[in-house]
């Protein structure tokens, strides 16, 4: 007598992990928050408990010394995370300050909750790795840049950034308008020599000030200033 075999029933692999999804949507550790313009994100100081990601606007980065002088570290754009760093460790604590430049939306998204789909989630993972090389790499051009290249170079490398020249698809404009304050915190000079630079520029043709809520207009010919010896 034959003992029947108890059928095989094949599961359905689990659903892929959408990595957009996870960075769109709200859910379990992660929030929406809606900054306005010039609103703090976080503070120097702060208590690190979140990584944010933009997903519209532009968030300014500053830091003020032991003395009380302020610098512009950096500016990010849509796509990239911000206070990224308390991943590293379960008590840290903000290093800069994190304001909207402009109107923002991001995703919060708590440090337990990054540090689990990190570890669970190899497409995120990949996600974050390349983002924090790319912000690596960055670094070390932004140190390169200002120990070697003049004030003026310095200017039209950052315009060129801002306007996220080089990448597919992306207009060479910068929006919104950047104030020649933290142009010239970023580079490292006066605000006067900056303004002398930007005259300089507009006349060559390589900006142009559109006006409204137009912004800066910036021509790939500035790119002309950068590789100039």
């Amino acid at each position: 007598m034959k003992v029947a075999r108890p059928a095989i029933v094949l599961l359905p692999p689990p659903p892929a992990f959408d990595v957009e999804a996870f960075l769109d949507r709200t859910g379990l550790g992660r929030t929406l928050v809606e900054l306005k313009k010039n609103q703090v994100l976080f503070s120097q100081g702060d208590a690190a408990d979140a990584v944010f990601y933009i997903q519209k606007g532009s968030i300014k980065l500053t830091i003020v010394s032991q003395r009380g002088k302020e610098a512009t570290v950096a500016l990010l754009n849509a796509g990239n995370f911000v206070g990224e760093s308390c991943v590293a460790a379960a008590e840290h604590i903000r290093m800069v300050t994190a304001t909207g430049l402009t109107r923002c939306t991001l995703m919060r998204i708590e440090r337990l909750e990054m540090v689990r789909v990190l570890h669970e989630e190899h497409a995120f993972a990949d996600l974050f790795v390349t983002f924090l090389l790319a912000r690596n790499v960055r670094i070390q051009e932004d140190l390169v840049d200002q120990l070697f290249n003049s004030s003026e170079k310095r200017l039209a490398r950052i315009l060129l950034l801002l306007a996220q020249f080089g990448k597919e698809g992306k207009p060479e404009t910068v929006v919104p308008k950047i104030s020649q304050e933290v142009l010239a915190e970023m580079i490292g000079t006066t605000r006067s020599r900056v303004n002398f630079f930007m005259n300089r520029f507009r006349k060559l043709g390589f900006i142009k000030y559109s006006g409204g809520l137009g912004g800066l207009e910036v021509h790939s010919s500035l790119l002309n200033v950068v590789l100039h010896d």
